[in-house]
C-alpha cells in the first residue's frame, strides 16, 4: 500500500482547538485523543493474534482488502499448505489461486513466498526466532530486509505477534492524526512511524490502542472525503473539526 502525505489545508485548517507544535503537547494532545476514543468505542486490548511468521503472511494479504477477505484467505491458505515449507516450495501459480479472493494475488503471492524463502536460507521450517535477539529498531530494521515488507508491516508484525512497542501507520491511522495536529504537515506515513512510536508509547498496549482507536475513529467517523464532525467525540480537541465542506 503506498500511502500520500495529507494535503495541509485538510491537516489544520479551521477547528476548536490548536494544534499543538511542542513533543510535549502533542503527546499530551494524543493521551487525551485516546482517551475520549476508548470511551467512544471501548478500551483495545493487545493480546498475540498469530505467531511471528503468520502475522507477516497475514499483514501481506491483507493490503488492499477488508479484514473478512483476509481472516478467509488466510484460513484458506493455511488450509491448503499446513507448513510454512510447503507453501514455500509450491508453484506460484498456486499460490496464486488459493488467494486470489483476497486481490492483488499476482502480488501477493510471490512476495510471500519470496519472504519465506529469505526466512530458510538452509532449508527446514521458516521463521523469525532471529527477532528475540535484536532489539526494537535492529528488530524493525531486520523485517525490513525482506523482500516487500515495508515499515507498517514490520510494526505489525512486531506489535500484533510479539507485544513490542512499534505503531503501524496505515491510511487511517495517517490521515486522522494529520487531522488532529499531531503530524507536521508533508509528514508521509512512513515517517510517521518512528513519530508516532514516540508520542504514543512507550508501553505497548498504549501504542495498540492508540492504533486501535486512531483506525476505528477513522473508518466511523473520521473518513477521508466527508468526516462526520457534527458527533465527532474529538471536535473539542481537534483543530480540524468543521473545516470540511
Amino acid at each position: 500500500m503506498v500511502e500520500r502525505a495529507l494535503p495541509q489545508a485538510a491537516a489544520v485548517t479551521g477547528g476548536a482547538a490548536g494544534a499543538p507544535s511542542s513533543p510535549a503537547g502533542r503527546r499530551r494532545r494524543l493521551r487525551a485523543v485516546v482517551a475520549r476514543l476508548d470511551q467512544a468505542y471501548g478500551r483495545p486490548t493487545l493480546a498475540p493474534r498469530l505467531p511471528p511468521v503468520g502475522e507477516l503472511v497475514y499483514t501481506v494479504l491483507s493490503q488492499n482488502t477488508a479484514d473478512v477477505n483476509t481472516d478467509r484467505t488466510y484460513a484458506a491458505l493455511r488450509r491448503r499448505f499446513p507448513t510454512w515449507s510447503e507453501l514455500r516450495d509450491a508453484p506460484v501459480g498456486e499460490v496464486e489461486s488459493v488467494i486470489a479472493p483476497g486481490g492483488l494475488s499476482h502480488v501477493k503471492a510471490p512476495r510471500i513466498v519470496k519472504i519465506l524463502e529469505a526466512l530458510s536460507p538452509g532449508g527446514g521450517e521458516p521463521d523469525l526466532s532471529a527477532l528475540d535477539d535484536l532489539d526494537d529498531d535492529e528488530a524493525l530494521s531486520f523485517l525490513q530486509s525482506l523482500p516487500g515488507v515495508g515499515p507498517k508491516t514490520a510494526a505489525c508484525v512486531l506489535l500484533f505477534a510479539l507485544g513490542r512497542p512499534a505503531m503501524p501507520v496505515d491510511t487511517h491511522v495517517h490521515r486522522v492524526a494529520g487531522r488532529l495536529g499531531l503530524l507536521d504537515p508533508g509528514v508521509g506515513a512512513e515517517a510517521a512511524h518512528g513519530v508516532l512510536t514516540a508520542m504514543a508509547g512507550p508501553a505497548a498496549a498504549d501504542i495498540y490502542a492508540a492504533h486501535v482507536d486512531l483506525v476505528r475513529h477513522g473508518r466511523r467517523v473520521c473518513h477521508a472525503r466527508r468526516p462526520a464532525c457534527d458527533g465527532c467525540p474529538l471536535s473539542g480537541i481537534c483543530p480540524s473539526a468543521g473545516s470540511f465542506s
